[in-house]
């Protein structure tokens, strides 16, 4: 273990590695004796921060539907109980259920983990860690993985126990218990969603209870619902709505089985998406929009924290139809979570935050990556406008979407990439500054936004430097058809003046 590269695991918040062989240049570094340890030292480290001995610990561990979970698992749950931990085994499970075992009454363990590795493939594996306060940060997981390193853990500790308990049902039980108490039907409480079929795709991953056990005790007709039972290889399509081939597969159930809705999820469920009664899909613009309707109702003036990218159309909608406040950040869902918590803390009311287009987070869920709970909130409002005879949708109608967008990654072909990928946005914004119909964007908090007000263009883009790789990414939109294509072809003239930058992309 001397040589081993516990750094190379950590993965901002989250734990990943590969899990399983097979995979060429993809050799395994999560392994059984691996986990153990990361179970032992989540479990110190916990103990650390509360100020209680490793056997006063109540934590609990799920996973979704990767094969390696089940042993995995089981080396967590190991390691912990070797420290005298008791430990909750909550089978498969959700990534925002096992935060809510931190908070459930008659659970509320000081910590939990979710064995997955989200939307990757199957191969990989990772661990999301939970206390009552929320997902755990960066810096704690630097921490965890240094405990793990020094692996001083103590011998002689009392073995704790680790016992079996269905957390699911009880969650999915409090979903329910929202949705029938927010709808408060007059005429079928217990089932508000009756009338209504919603579809369910769950990429074969842990989501499949969603329709069990939240929908069909809500009234609602699940039929065709679709990839419900958990498979670890995922035979069907990637588990993961940002897929095209995934959205397209539910967007034609919807329509096949002539639904009222549909909702995707990934395959630890802290993403999802939803497709309207028309087989489209609620995307990027639409979602966000939806959902800051939705929040604005419940909570007038709001702020709605987006990353950079989001539409212009978008903030017309959410500030001039619905009177909110339309704060855009830095791209990578946990600076916009970080920022909807300070904005909060100084007092400027943030409801939702959306840090990925399918990672939508409310204040109300902790800012957890929550994708049942969004869901669920949406359906209340679906409820709601099926018993005032409307659409869902009628809530963005004023909504104007862009005509076209695209993103080129434009690759930079030097090792020291931040400071060369800065000095071109520096560059650009003197380019900017020399034309006419450009302008900067104010309050623009990564790399360079700019306003394109030529009436053949009539649109924006951004330029930002890639969190972690050595890519500018360029997002450009147009509200004209043609109208990206303008834009994009004045910004390659100016690109072509720079060494060192791989312009292929813009072909």
């Amino acid at each position: 273990m001397q040589d081993f590269n516990w750094k190379k695991l950590q993965n901002g918040s989250d734990i990943r590695g590969v899990a399983v062989d097979g995979v060429p240049n993809e050799p395994v570094n999560l392994t059984p004796e691996i986990v153990q340890l990361l179970g032992q030292a989540f479990t110190a480290w916990l103990a650390q921060k509360l100020s209680k001995p490793t056997t006063d610990l109540q934590m609990a561990v799920g996973r979704d539907s990767r094969i390696s979970g089940p042993v995995l698992m089981q080396g967590v749950m190991d390691g912990m109980a070797a420290l005298g931990a008791s430990v909750y085994d909550v089978g498969m499970a959700s990534t925002p259920a096992m935060f809510m075992s931190t908070v459930t009454p008659g659970f509320e363990c000081d910590g939990a983990i979710m064995m997955t590795a989200s939307h990757l493939p199957f191969n990989r594996n990772g661990l999301k860690f939970f206390t009552a306060q929320g997902g755990l940060g960066k810096q704690d997981i630097s921490e965890i993985l240094a405990l793990a390193e020094q692996n001083n853990f103590p011998k002689d500790a009392p073995a704790g126990t680790i016992t079996a308990r269905d957390f699911i049902s009880t969650y999915a039980e409090q979903l329910v218990h929202k949705i029938r108490t927010a709808v408060n039907h007059p005429h079928s409480f217990e089932q508000p969603l009756k009338g209504l079929k919603i579809i369910v795709d769950a990429g074969n991953g842990a989501g499949g209870f969603y329709a069990s056990k939240v929908l069909e005790p809500l009234g609602a007709d699940t039929t065709g619902s679709q990839f419900l039972d958990p498979d670890g290889m995922f035979p069907n399509h990637i588990p993961n709505p940002e897929n095209s081939a995934a959205m397209a597969s539910i967007c034609q159930a919807v329509l096949t089985n002539k639904a009222d809705f549909g909702i995707i999820f990934d395959t630890d469920v802290d993403r999802s998406a939803a497709v309207d009664h028309q087989g489209q899909e609620l995307n990027r613009n639409r979602l966000i929009a939806l959902i800051s309707a939705i929040v604005l109702q419940e909570h007038q003036g709001s702020t709605i924290v987006t990353d950079s990218i989001t539409s212009d159309g978008l903030t017309q909608f959410i500030e001039q139809t619905l009177q909110g406040n339309h704060h855009r950040f830095k791209r990578g869902y946990k600076n916009v979570i970080t920022e909807a918590v300070r904005l909060n803390q100084t007092g400027e009311e943030s409801w939702l935050e959306d840090g990925t287009y399918r990672q939508r987070d409310m204040r109300e869920y902790y800012f957890i990556d929550d994708g049942d709970n969004l869901v669920s909130k949406i359906l209340i409002e679906l409820a709601n406008a099926n018993q005032a005879g409307r659409s869902l949708t009628d809530l963005i109608a004023p909504l104007k979407e862009p005509q076209e967008s695209r993103e080129i990654r434009i690759k930079i072909g030097v090792d020291e990439f931040k400071p060369y990928g800065e000095n071109v946005i520096q560059q650009l914004q003197i380019f900017v500054a020399q034309q006419a119909d450009w302008s900067l964007v104010p309050n623009n908090y990564e790399g360079i936004r700019v306003s394109c007000s030529s009436p053949v263009e009539d649109g924006w883009f951004l330029l930002r430097l890639s969190l972690h790789d050595p890519v500018l990414p360029l997002n450009i939109e147009s509200n004209i058809a043609g109208g990206v294509a303008k834009i994009s072809n004045r910004l390659l003239d100016f690109f072509d003046t720079i060494e060192s930058l791989d312009l292929s992309a813009f072909a």
